[in-house]
């Protein structure tokens, strides 16, 4: 069976292509991921993978769009439904390329990731699947996201610090100032000492 292994990253294709090919499936690589921004994020996250993917002797094919307008219209102006969005999005050009180049199935790597939407990414890769004619591949990688991080660290590969949209990367620093104690929190805490 020809497999398609749409990859969002290098850490996160470590354990879902080791886990592939203990069951005995050699998956091709895909890039499709306009939804990463900005275009230095999308730089780094891509040319890693190349290089990771040469490292492992793994064949990737590139579709190299950098969607930042077709991103932010698809989400606008529901802005909070933005990873069905982008599920779609990236499963719907897995599964096509998958059917216009003979592949039999597909899956991906943000299922080994325990922070995204497993339900909403399974519902989106069979709607795709049976758009084109195509086997989805259900694989849970999350097991072992732990274990594929810690390699990718092993190995000095770049490490991202959030999923890859702007809106995701927004989340984040949001996250960090709250929990960044202000400055009055900080002179009343000395004061009671």
């Amino acid at each position: 069976m020809k497999t398609l292994l749409h990859i969002c990253c290098a850490p996160c294709s470590i354990a879902c292509i080791d886990t592939l090919r203990q069951e005995g499936i050699e998956p091709v690589g895909f890039w499709f991921n306009p939804n990463i921004h900005p275009f230095t994020e999308y730089k780094m996250r891509k040319n890693t993978l190349v290089e990771y993917a040469k490292s492992i002797d793994l064949k990737l094919e590139i579709e190299n769009e950098y969607g930042l307008r077709r991103f932010i219209q698809g989400v606008y102006p529901n802005f909070d439904n933005r990873c069905t969005f982008c599920y779609d999005l990236r499963f719907d050009a897995t599964a096509r390329y998958a059917a216009e180049h003979g592949f039999d199935q597909f899956t991906s790597t943000l299922f080994v990731s325990p922070y995204q939407n497993h339900e909403l990414m399974r519902r989106a890769a069979e709607r795709a699947a049976e758009k084109y004619g195509v086997t989805y591949l259900h694989r849970d990688f999350s097991p072992r996201f732990r274990e594929g991080q810690e390699k990718a660290r092993e190995l000095g590969l770049y490490m991202q610090k959030y999923c890859g949209c702007v809106f995701s990367e927004e989340d984040r620093y949001k996250k960090r100032k709250k929990k960044k104690p202000d400055e009055n929190t900080l002179q009343n805490a000395g004061e009671m000492v």
